[in-house]
């Protein structure tokens, strides 16, 4: 097995993937909206538009643009748009080789799967709530009031999220969605307790090849319209009218930990490499996140994963502060993952990167 060229879906961070393919000597295939080409035709990095009618499974990947793919040895590298725009079962029958672990996407995007990965991995986990526990007592304070977040499966961006504090006002705010047609029934949710504190993005990369975790990012996300709700005098939010919280990401913003902490963060990500490679074969292999906040205490409680390259290492194309204590040159996610295919080219292991 042979690989020339690395490609994607238009979207999310292939401007970030392709440019780093680019800085590793390979072809880059992007496979692109028509409504988009206007954008990345800007740039000279991409050599190949595909272009579709949108990235519904039956245009981005049809017969003809795999075959494309195919005939230029391609490497696929999913990321979001892949599983908010296809069915798992689409992106699994996707016959292009992909980078990384294509299963455990269906993880990624099933909420009793991603607990149960996120529990075997020993992660502090906040509780799953039934509708029937709404109104129960909080496990934490002991309160009558219990404060919830109810999100939608797979990759949404923050889209649909809201939160609820007993029955009453989660089925108001369920009944707008379905209303909205956003969601078709109560199984479309997740309910999970709410933690507060300080929301952070971890970005880990695995290489099954040296067998190491690296730490190349970390974020923050931007929410519109929750984060700007801050900016409201709690007066005027009670009399402002706002009935519906938006949690739709917008952008997203570096952070740096405190450097007492990054021994438990290493900790972390090899927890979840050790429980994926014991329940999802073959492993983690290359980008994934793991998302949570810091709590007053200090403790990470973690509420997400994504088993693939995020959004918000488009912070740092040009690396992060903690990816240059790895290398000594430019490391962007995308330009390591192009780097790991090109080491696992010359070592014959292209079959330990790829699935």
């Amino acid at each position: 097995m042979n690989a020339n060229a690395i490609g994607t879906l238009g979207s999310h961070c292939a401007l970030q993937v392709l440019k780093g393919a680019k800085d590793e000597g390979f072809k880059t295939i992007l496979v692109c909206e028509s409504k988009r080409e206007g954008l990345y035709k800007r740039f000279r990095f991409i050599d190949r538009l595909l272009l579709v009618e949108d990235y519904k499974f039956e245009h981005s990947f049809s017969e003809n643009i795999q075959n494309e793919l195919h005939d230029n040895n391609c490497i696929l590298v999913p990321h979001g748009t892949y599983i908010s725009s296809m069915s798992i079962e689409e992106i699994e029958s996707i016959r292009i080789p992909f980078f990384g672990n294509r299963w455990i996407l269906r993880w990624e995007a099933d909420r009793a799967l991603k607990e149960r990965l996120m529990l075997e991995a020993r992660l502090n986990v906040p509780k799953s709530i039934s509708i029937d526990e709404l109104d129960g007592s909080n496990r934490s304070t002991g309160n009558k009031a219990r404060l919830v977040i109810a999100k939608l499966h797979g990759a949404a961006g923050g889209k649909g999220y809201f939160l609820a504090w007993d029955k009453e006002s989660f089925m108001t705010q369920y009944n707008r969605l379905l209303s909205k047609g956003i969601v078709k029934s109560l199984d479309d949710l997740y309910i999970q307790e709410y933690v507060l504190g300080v929301p952070v993005y971890l970005q880990y990369f695995y290489s099954p090849l040296s067998r190491e975790v690296e730490l190349l990012g970390i974020d923050r996300r931007y929410e519109s319209n929750v984060d700007a709700i801050g900016r409201i005098p709690a007066l005027q939010q009670e009399h402002s009218g706002i009935h519906e919280i938006s949690y739709n990401v917008i952008g997203n913003s570096p952070l740096v930990l405190r450097e007492s902490l990054l021994d438990e963060v290493y900790k972390i990500g090899e927890r979840f490499v050790s429980a994926a490679e014991y329940l999802v074969k073959p492993g983690m292999i290359g980008p994934f996140c793991i998302e949570g906040v810091y709590d007053q205490d200090g403790r990470f409680i973690v509420f997400e994963f994504s088993a693939r390259i995020v959004a918000g290492t488009n912070l740092y194309v040009n690396g992060s502060p903690y990816s240059y204590l790895l290398y000594d040159e430019p490391m962007s996610m995308g330009r390591r993952i192009a780097r790991e295919v090109k080491i696992a080219i010359d070592s014959n292991e292209l079959d330990k990167v790829v699935t």
